[in-house]
C-alpha cells in the first residue's frame, strides 16, 4: 500500500494541529531564530540602500582626499595623529599633473565646536544648534552638484571676495523659516551674518536614514579661510574624467606621495577613497554584524530543532500502534519515514513562517517609529529563512522518522 503525498501532508497537518499547544513551544526557538535573522537582514539592507544613495550624490567619477580616514569630527587614530595638513595647493597641482583629472575642488572642514560654543543658526524668532557650517570652492558645486529647491550656488566670483553668501539645507531652512521663504535673509551662523542665496532640496539616502546635509549651511570656501584662519583640516574632491577615475586614483595617489616626499615602499600619509571603497568598507562590517546575528539565532535554531526531534520521538512513542497498523496493511518503510519527516517539516515549515510575518511587522514598526531607521526586507531574507527552518525539520526529524520506520509491525500491533 502506498500513501498518498498529499494524505501525508494532511496527517502531518492533523499531528500538529491537535498538540497544538506543544508544538507552538516546540517551535518557538525557529520562530526566534527565523525573525532575528530576517529583522537584521532588513534594516541593514535597508541601511545601506540609504547609504549608496547617498555616496551617488558625491559622483561616482569622484575620489575624496583628507588628512585622516574615517569620520573627520572624531578624534584622528593614533598612527595618523602627526600627518601634516592637505593642502589647497594641491588642487591646481593634481590638475596640472593627472591628465586623467578633469577638476579639483577644495573644502575646508569646521568642527561644530571650532570657537568652544556651541554652533546655532539664528534669525529674527528662530535659531538652531543642529546646524552644519561647510564650505567648498565654487567649482566643486558643478560637478558634485546638489539640487536646490530655490534660488542659486554661489559663483568663483563670490568665492574669490569672500562673499556672505551660503546655501541652506532643506531641514534647517524649514526650522529658521517655518513660512518657506528663506531667499535673500539674513542668517547669523557662528556669529557671522549671511546671506541665503539658494535652499538645497531634501537630500537623498543617508546614515541610519537622516542625511546631515539638510542642516547643512555651505559658505565659499575663501568666506570660510577669512573666519576661520586657525582651521587647516582640508579635504580635495577629485572629478576623473568619465571611464577613467581608476587612473585617475593612481595618478592623484602618486602625485601627493611626491608632493608630501613619502618614502617608497611606506604608507600613504594620507586618506584617498573613492564612494565604491566606503561602501566595500560598510558592507564588511554589516558582514560581521549579520554573521554575529545567523550565530545567535542559530542557537535558536538548534534548541528549536533539538525540540522537534524530541517531539517527534515522543509522537512515535505515542503512535507506535497506528505504525502497526499501517505497516499491517502495506505501508512501506518509506511511506513511514515520509509521514514523519513531512510532520517534522511541516512542524518547522509554520514555524519560519510565523517567523518570517513577525520580522515583517517588526520592520514595519521599526519604520513607522524611527523613520530615520530605513528598513526594507530583502526578498532573499525571506526565501532563505523558509529554507532554513524547513531544512532544520528534514535535519532533525531523519532520526525519529527512521526509528518509527523500523518498529516492527507485530510488536507494534501488540503496544498498549
Amino acid at each position: 500500500m502506498r500513501i498518498d503525498p498529499v494524505e501525508n501532508i494532511k496527517l502531518a497537518l492533523d499531528a500538529v494541529w491537535s498538540h497544538r499547544v506543544r508544538s507552538a513551544l516546540t517551535i518557538l526557538g525557529i520562530v526566534i531564530g527565523i525573525t532575528t535573522v530576517v529583522t537584521v537582514s532588513s534594516l541593514l539592507t535597508g541601511l545601506r540602500k540609504g547609504i549608496v544613495i547617498f555616496f551617488q550624490e558625491f559622483g561616482p567619477d569622484n575620489i575624496f582626499v583628507s588628512r585622516y580616514s574615517g569620520d573627520p569630527s572624531a578624534p584622528p587614530r593614533q598612527k595618523e595623529v602627526r600627518r601634516r595638513p592637505i593642502r589647497p595647493e594641491y588642487a591646481e597641482i593634481i590638475k596640472k599633473l593627472s591628465p586623467s583629472t578633469e577638476d579639483v575642488g577644495v573644502q575646508l572642514f569646521i568642527p561644530p565646536f571650532v570657537n568652544r560654543q556651541p554652533m546655532v543658526a539664528r534669525v529674527p524668532g528662530f535659531e538652531s544648534d543642529r546646524v552644519n557650517l561647510a564650505s567648498c570652492t565654487a567649482n566643486q558645486l558643478s560637478f558634485a552638484p546638489r539640487e536646490l529647491s530655490a534660488g542659486r550656488v554661489f559663483t568663483p566670483e563670490e568665492d574669490s571676495r569672500m562673499a556672505r553668501v551660503g546655501l541652506i539645507g532643506a531641514s534647517l531652512a524649514e526650522a529658521l523659516f517655518p513660512d518657506g521663504k528663506a531667499l535673500g535673509k539674513q542668517v547669523t551662523v557662528d556669529g557671522a551674518e549671511y546671506t541665503v542665496i539658494g535652499v538645497f532640496a531634501p537630500a537623498k539616502g543617508g546614515f541610519f536614514g537622516e542625511n546631515g546635509l539638510d542642516y547643512q549651511f555651505l559658505i565659499p570656501f575663501q568666506t570660510a579661510r577669512m573666519r576661520y584662519p586657525q582651521l587647516d583640516n582640508f579635504f580635495l574632491t577629485v572629478k576623473a574624467k568619465a571611464g577613467l577615475r581608476d587612473q585617475a586614483y593612481d595618478e592623484v595617489q602618486t602625485i601627493l606621495r611626491k608632493i608630501r616626499r613619502v618614502p617608497p615602499g611606506a604608507e600613504n600619509d594620507f586618506a584617498i577613497s573613492t564612494a565604491d571603497q566606503i561602501i566595500r568598507s560598510f558592507d564588511q562590517l554589516t558582514g560581521v554584524v549579520l554573521l554575529v546575528s545567523t550565530a545567535l539565532s542559530g542557537l535558536g535554531l538548534l534548541v528549536g530543532g533539538i525540540g522537534v526531534m524530541n517531539i517527534m520521538l515522543v509522537s512515535v512513542t505515542e503512535r507506535t500502534r497506528e505504525i502497526g497498523v499501517r505497516k499491517a496493511i502495506g505501508a512501506r518503510r518509506v511511506d513511514i519515514v515520509l509521514q514523519f519527516l513531512v510532520e517534522a517539516v511541516t512542524l518547522t515549515g509554520v514555524g519560519g513562517l510565523i517567523g518570517i510575518v513577525f520580522s515583517i511587522i517588526v520592520t514595519m514598526l521599526v519604520g513607522a517609529l524611527v523613520p530615520a531607521l530605513p528598513s526594507e526586507v530583502p526578498p532573499w531574507a525571506v526565501v532563505a529563512g523558509f529554507l532554513v527552518s524547513v531544512s532544520v525539520g528534514l535535519f532533525f526529524g531523519v532520526w525519529p522518522a527512521m526509528k518509527a520506520a523500523r518498529l516492527d509491525p507485530v510488536e507494534a500491533l501488540r503496544y498498549e
